[in-house]
């Protein structure tokens, strides 16, 4: 007898965050709040590095470019996550569900490339200064940033080819609040213990091999830093402190999400709301806390604006 026939699943339904309508009134003023400050804050540092001359470097083409990123990286879960706030029944249609995990995993990728581009600029700039304009120069730099969308746009597909190859015909329930590739294939009416190794390893490994490729970067800046005179280590360590907060605070939840077997742990979901809505606030606000040079451009942006 030949196998039935398996419809596959129309729509899935998030749990949410939480069942209770007073908190969801809470988060859904809280993360209102959160979403327009990152949309503000990373379209500032945007808008203040194209024209400002001055930051035409590409540290700060770098920084730009990151900033776009974690405006798109928080678009793709956000708004759909407000939404769910305000509706009794969260749901979400296959296909753009497999589109959202797409675009999710398009610019998580493209932001851990660019971080760890970003550390072997500030190598090269601090271990070896004299080759800096040749080793970094803006042509460098752009097809540094077109390689990295290449690589995150090769491994969300591959990420995205994995999931829907599965057949989805019966559960469509995802405790969560946004499609991603772990809580999806759970729902797959088939064995998916080899697709997940085969998930884990390829996100796993670029997110591992990277962060590896970022402390051992600026673990060689730190011990180069004893040859710089004081005001050289004190300009290089705050530029790489803000740096590696950055970094810390996205590949920490990508890494303990994304290395592990397909098991569900009580805290995931607080660890997604962290990386998807609350890093890319961080972002603006630890470059430009920690950054005298983004502060004073921004200052005479506005000084501009105002005598216009």
């Amino acid at each position: 007898m030949g196998a039935p026939n398996q419809t596959r699943v129309a729509e899935f339904v998030f749990l949410g965050l939480t069942e209770n309508w007073v908190l969801e009134i809470m988060f859904f003023i809280v993360f209102s709040i959160t979403y327009v400050l990152t949309l503000l804050g990373n379209s500032l540092i945007v808008v203040t590095i194209i024209f400002t001359p001055r930051l035409h470097t590409p540290m700060y083409f770098f920084l730009s470019n990151l900033s776009f990123i974690d405006i798109c990286h928080s678009s793709v879960t956000v708004p759909k996550m407000l939404e769910g706030f305000l509706l009794e029944k969260k749901t979400i249609s296959f296909d753009n569900c497999i589109a959202q995990l797409f675009f999710l995993h398009l610019f998580a990728c493209a932001e851990i490339f660019l971080l760890t581009i970003m550390a072997y600029d500030r190598y090269v700039a601090i271990c070896a200064p004299l080759h800096y304009p040749n080793v970094m120069n803006m042509r460098v730099c752009v097809q540094l940033v077109i390689a990295l969308w290449w690589g995150g746009t090769v491994h969300s597909l591959v990420q995205t080819f994995l999931t829907i190859r599965l057949p989805y015909c019966g559960p469509n329930i995802i405790d969560s609040y946004f499609c991603d590739v772990p809580s999806v294939i759970k729902l797959a009416c088939t064995d998916t213990y080899l697709t997940g190794l085969l998930i884990v390893s390829n996100s796993g490994t670029i997110s591992l091999a990277c962060f590896l490729a970022l402390v051992t970067s600026y673990t060689v800046i730190l011990f180069s830093l004893r040859k710089q005179s004081a005001e050289g280590r004190r300009k290089a360590l705050s530029t790489c402190s803000a740096h590696f907060m950055v970094v810390a605070l996205f590949f920490g939840p990508c890494i303990f999400i994304y290395t592990r077997p397909d098991t569900s742990l009580s805290m995931d979901k607080v660890v997604c709301i962290f990386y998807t809505t609350v890093t890319p606030l961080l972002n603006p606000l630890i470059y430009t806390l920690r950054n005298e040079e983004v502060k004073s451009a921004m200052k005479q942006l506005r000084q501009r604006q105002v005598f216009s």
